[in-house]
């Protein structure tokens, strides 16, 4: 039986040109690759995996045989860079304090510093903080606030969006890979279209009526399903698509107009990555906002939310009941990423070299006919590519052909929906690593003519 695979959340790992690649390899690489394939459960997405890594450090990622990439992807772990001395020396003090864990019921010290440290750095009024694990139980806790504060029990989100695999997460995540084959999922769960300015299927090309046609799916819903608890959605979404302000001014006023949350997912997009601490800061604040990957530091699975005072009202209830939910070590790590971004001027240094990157992409959109698009906000880009700009087919092929090459170049990025580049670097990164990004990607294009 042949199943066909999504590409919707990135390049997949059964393809010709991925038997191509790992036959390339040496012959240590492909023995653990063998030895990978053997034990762990094979996933469309990650298993059997590309490479074999010996070590991650600042931004770039090295194999067996010590070649270096830059990491165009590091799931979003790695804001503060891979393997950062300073979260890694507070770790360490900490292990040495021998306090790595504490049973619930208990707190600790880090893990009251880094509530505090959230609640100074994320908009003005969010100012109550649980943390869990991973993202997709930060998603589920969001979802169990929204419906318990409201008495309501439906959601509105986004087709084409990835939230988490939690059974509730997948459910609001809009993409079919992760809930089919499941049975039933959460009822109530609603979805409409991510605002694309781009690929928006009216033709449009007046932004604001293009919002408008896309606000009125939400509008309609909401008519006829009065009971909805909350609207989930990253404010710029992973592909990127940039929503206007416009869009996310009207999404607030119709939620407050209805009583309805909104729920921002900014695992990926927080702590710095569009150009500002979190990426709801270029438009509105959320009644939740939800964090992971790079709150752990790269080193450290750890996320959470933070959301209002008035809305600390479930004492008779558990939300965030996790094993691990104030472990002192997660918090610490946490903790020494957000100084050391904080120390850094990361943020803004994302914002500089992420409109230097736009720019030089740009000059290669004009050289070469293959781009069709470039989205993005600080260092979180989309590279758009298409067989033909006017009728924008994606070209899925030629994108994963520029992949392989950009890894023979030594830069390892990630393709989203078949045929989008997407460049979501360290923001440690350097102007001279950008170009060398820039030169990698271009030769790449240059390779899909020969």
């Amino acid at each position: 039986m042949t199943h066909q695979i999504s590409r919707e959340q990135g390049d997949i790992n059964g393809t010709s040109l991925r038997e191509e690649y790992t036959n390339s390899l040496d012959n240590e690489t492909r023995y653990w690759l063998k030895e990978d394939a053997t034990y762990f459960l094979h996933q469309a997405l990650s298993t059997p995996v590309m490479n074999v890594l010996s070590k991650t450090a600042g931004a770039s990622i090295y194999d067996l045989q010590g070649n270096q990439y830059i990491d165009l992807h590091g799931n979003g772990v790695h804001n503060a860079g891979f393997s950062n001395p300073a979260v890694i020396s507070a770790v360490i003090e900490q292990l040495q304090k021998q306090l790595a864990f504490t049973p619930r019921r208990y707190t600790n010290i880090p893990a009251i510093q880094l509530a505090k440290k959230l609640t100074e750095i994320t908009p003005d009024g969010l100012s109550r903080v649980l943390f869990c694990p991973g993202g997709s139980e930060a998603i589920e806790m969001a979802i169990a606030i929204a419906k318990q504060v409201t008495g309501r029990w439906k959601t509105i989100s986004y087709w084409d969006s990835y939230h988490g695999n939690g059974f509730q997460a997948s459910t609001v995540g809009g993409e079919e890979h992760f809930s089919n084959g499941q049975g039933p999922m959460m009822p109530g769960a609603f979805h409409v279209e991510f605002p694309n300015y781009y690929r928006n299927p009216w033709g449009l090309t007046d932004e604001q009526a293009i919002d408008d046609a896309y606000l009125r799916q939400i509008t309609t819903i909401i008519k006829r399903h009065p009971d909805v608890a909350a609207i989930v959605a990253e404010p710029i979404s992973s592909t990127p698509v940039v929503p206007s302000t416009y869009y996310w001014s009207e999404v607030r006023r119709i939620c407050d107009a209805h009583g309805i949350f909104l729920v921002f997912d900014e695992i990926i997009e927080g702590f710095g990555r569009t150009g500002k601490w979190f990426a709801c800061e270029h438009y509105v604040t959320p009644d939740v906002l939800v964090l992971g990957k790079s709150l752990g530091g790269g080193l450290l699975p750890l996320a959470g939310i933070v959301t209002w005072e008035k809305y600390n009202v479930l004492q008779h209830r558990s939300v965030g009941h996790f094993t691990h939910e104030k472990n002192p070590l997660c918090c610490t790590a946490g903790l020494a990423t957000i100084n050391y971004i904080e120390q850094n001027n990361l943020v803004r240094q994302a914002a500089m070299l992420g409109q230097y990157l736009m720019d030089e992409l740009e000059v290669l959109k004009h050289k070469h006919a293959l781009v069709g698009n470039i989205a993005g906000r600080g260092m979180h880009i989309g590279v758009d590519l298409v067989t033909d700009r006017t009728t924008k087919e994606r070209a899925v092929a030629q994108a994963e052909q520029v992949m392989y090459t950009c890894m023979k170049q030594g830069v390892a990025l990630k393709v989203i929906e078949g045929n989008i580049l997407t460049l979501r670097p360290s923001l440690v990164i350097t102007k001279d690593e950008c170009d060398k990004v820039v030169s990698a990607i271009d030769k790449g294009l240059q390779s899909v003519r020969s």
